[in-house]
């Protein structure tokens, strides 16, 4: 029995879409899916076939950003159960994977018994920077995100945060054509798909106030986490439109990649920050006032 289950699971094809919170992927989720002939979709604790809910629950109907990051990684083992036994009963070859980075997504993996992302996907490789950018004001300013569901389907389950249906015309391949073996526009089929925008509960509460001293606190924390050997001088917060930008002026020591490992320094900030406590950092700014020996 054993054997007939690990033999099955190393003939399912798992794929994963990847990006920064706010930057599309649930957006481009289905034109993905239909590219590589994928019929299941993990998308924020949902389980997802054909535009409909499956198994799970949304991560978009939890009340604050913390409870919500939980259920997108399938925390809880009733939820993580509940999608992995339906999934075990569905006859599948491939499915998508939808996270932040490559950890969430090999985690989700995981936790649902499933074989480790065989194609990892960048939301930059589908999409330009200026739709990214777009995406993010869309979940930055006007709170909103999306569900590749149909709406008929999240009205009946979320009714509470549902906002607005969109359809959008796309060209794609018939499943017996191949684009480079096809002249041009043939082989090629228009078709509709539907995505749901809601609201999540956590972002209808209006704007988080924080300290400049509880902020600088966990800029600190962060830093020291990274490499306890940065030095911070200086830490200045600033509000912005949505949240707060930061400046940080630092020693560094000698040897460190001033490029990659100060970029890298940046994310971990941000992602933490707004992981933990829900506020937006919009921008962090540092300042390498001097390279210690």
């Amino acid at each position: 029995m054993i054997f007939d289950f690990l033999f099955l699971l190393k003939r399912k094809k798992v794929f994963a879409l990847i990006g920064d919170s706010g930057t599309g992927k649930s957006f481009r989720a289905k034109l993905v899916a239909q590219k590589y002939r994928i019929d299941f979709i993990i998308d924020d604790g949902l389980l997802i076939k054909d535009n409909r809910i499956l198994a799970g629950h949304s991560a978009k109907k939890e009340h604050t950003f913390l409870a919500a990051v939980k259920v997108a990684l399938f925390d809880e083992k009733s939820h993580r159960d509940e999608v992995a036994r339906k999934l075990q009963s569905e006859k599948f070859k491939r499915i998508l994977l939808l996270g932040t980075s490559e950890k969430m997504v090999y985690k989700i993996a995981a936790r649902l018994q499933l074989p480790p992302p065989q194609k990892i996907i960048k939301i930059e490789d589908i999409a330009t920077q200026d739709e990214i950018d777009r995406a993010l004001r869309t979940r930055r300013i006007e709170g909103k995100h999306v569900i590749p569901v149909l709406s008929i389907e999240v009205k009946r389950t979320y009714p509470n945060i549902f906002y607005e249906a969109i359809k959008i015309f796309k060209q794609r391949v018939a499943p017996e054509g191949n684009p480079r073996d096809l002249p041009a526009g043939l082989g090629l089929v228009p078709t509709l798909l539907e995505k749901s925008i809601v609201r999540p509960e956590y972002s209808k509460r209006g704007k988080i106030i924080i300290s400049q001293s509880a902020l600088s606190q966990m800029v600190i924390h962060c830093v020291d986490e990274y490499n306890p050997n940065i030095k911070i001088k200086k830490i200045l917060v600033k509000d912005a439109e949505m949240g707060y930008r930061l400046v940080i002026t630092i020693d560094v020591p000698y040897g460190i990649q001033l490029g990659g490992n100060i970029h890298d320094l940046q994310r971990y900030i941000i992602d933490n920050i707004e992981r933990y406590t829900g506020i937006l950092i919009e921008e962090v700014n540092i300042i390498i006032d001097k390279v210690t020996e």
